[in-house]
């Protein structure tokens, strides 16, 4: 297994680099605060609590992509043999519920500020992220939104999401891209917008939460197969024109801490269609232990064997 280092002398400097961030990514500075199983353990459901717990633990996991997953295979079958249509009814609900409840949870349990995040943390990460010409992320938290902002601090990282104060504009220089959403984007009728801190000195996260009280959700995708998240991501304008510069990206791409499940194929999908060479990807950890086997497997029936190579994630140092 090659470190990033090595991965990155193999790429020509004169070449454009870009860089897919995953889960991986935010778990690398907590996994306690951004594991699925942090999440479930605060999660709630509303008024089905005890029984979607009870589908959680049926199925031994705490991946709630997953157990809608299951939830839409259910309601599938239900419909071939006629059931009762307030059961399917019911399990529809479920699903919803738990996509809610994953959204609001992780607003309540996300790092209220930007100094939840040492200087220290900020400075190496931006090194991490500044030889990459475009980013894309999967990730709904701030992590990356505050490491891009942060004033002050080494090295100098400018970038371009595509927003200047008002509506989202989307212009060709944009080469920041959240093709999953994030706590910071969301709708209106005037067009996608994203918070700031504002002017009174409220938080983001304050403002999220204060949108999530009055029923104003965050952009998030956070349907449980990748056909859904292509349908989702398709009627909103800022997720499609990400999601198509995805597909019209060249050079070399990395993609960091990404578990290559089959819910996010539309996003492999995407980058084999793409004029890229060559995918390094990262694996954490014994590359040959039963997860990264099939890591490996699936990253390379996924975007083409010969043009994917691995490096070892944790040589990365993305956060110190």
């Amino acid at each position: 297994m090659i470190t990033f280092e090595e991965a990155f002398s193999f790429v020509d400097y004169s070449g454009k680099r870009s860089i897919l961030l995953a889960n991986g990514f935010s778990q690398a500075w907590n996994k306690d605060v951004f594991s699925y199983k942090s999440l479930f353990s605060s999660a709630h459901f509303g008024e089905r609590h005890r029984v979607i717990r009870r589908i959680f633990d049926t199925f031994n996991t705490y991946d709630f992509e997953k157990v809608m997953k299951r939830l839409i295979a259910a309601e599938d079958i239900l419909r071939i043999y006629n059931a009762d249509p307030d059961l399917i009814n019911a399990i529809k609900a479920d699903q919803e519920a738990i996509k809610n409840a994953l959204i609001e949870v992780i607003s309540a349990t996300h790092p209220a500020l930007p100094r939840d995040v040492t200087d220290e943390q900020y400075v190496s990460v931006r090194k991490f992220l500044k030889p990459f010409s475009n980013v894309f992320t999967l990730n709904y938290d701030l992590l990356f939104y505050w490491a891009r902002n942060q004033f002050g601090l080494e090295p100098e990282y400018n970038t371009d999401d595509g927003f200047r104060g008002g509506p989202w504009e989307g212009p060709e220089s944009q080469n920041v891209h959240f093709l999953h959403g994030g706590l910071h984007i969301y709708d209106t009728l005037g067009g996608i917008r994203k918070h700031a801190c504002s002017d009174q000195g409220e938080s983001i996260i304050e403002q999220v939460k204060w949108n999530m009280e009055n029923r104003k959700f965050p952009t998030f995708v956070s349907e449980p197969t990748h056909e859904r998240k292509k349908v989702r991501i398709q009627h909103n304008p800022y997720l499609s024109y990400c999601f198509e510069r995805l597909g019209r990206l060249q050079g070399v791409l990395f993609i960091y801490g990404h578990s290559f499940d089959d819910n996010d194929r539309h996003i492999f999908d995407q980058i084999k269609q793409s004029s890229v060479s060559k995918v390094f990807v990262s694996v954490y950890g014994d590359k040959d232990s039963e997860d990264n086997v099939l890591l490996r497997g699936r990253a390379q029936a996924y975007l083409g064997a010969h043009r994917v190579e691995f490096f070892q994630a944790e040589s990365a140092r993305v956060w110190g």
